[in-house]
C-alpha cells in the first residue's frame, strides 16, 4: 500500500538533513518536497524555535536544527520506533 508521509514524518526528515546545516534547496531535495511544501514546513520549525535561519553570507542562508530541534527529533524518532513506523511504507 502506498500512502503519502505524515507531517511528522516530513518534520523528521527536514530536521535530520538540517542537523548539520542545509540550504532550502538541499533540504528540499533531501526530504523530497515541494517549494510550497518547504515554504510552510521551514515556517513553521522557525516560528516553534525547531530550526534556525542563519545567514552565511550574502545572499546565502543556512538552515540547523536547534538544540529544542534535536530533542524533538529523538523524539519523533522514539516514537516512530516504537510504532514501527520509521518508514512511510509501513502506514
Amino acid at each position: 500500500m502506498n500512502r503519502r508521509r505524515s507531517n511528522i514524518q516530513i518534520i523528521r526528515d527536514m530536521l535530520k538533513v538540517g542537523e548539520n546545516g542545509a540550504g532550502k534547496t538541499e533540504i528540499m531535495y533531501s526530504a523530497n518536497m515541494s517549494y510550497n511544501q518547504i515554504q510552510k514546513y521551514l515556517r513553521f520549525l522557525i516560528m516553534h524555535g525547531f530550526i534556525d535561519r542563519v545567514e552565511v553570507g550574502n545572499p546565502v542562508v543556512t538552515y540547523r536544527v536547534t538544540e529544542k530541534g534535536f530533542s524533538l527529533l529523538k523524539s519523533i524518532d522514539t516514537v516512530l520506533e516504537v510504532l514501527d513506523l520509521e518508514d512511510a511504507s509501513n502506514l
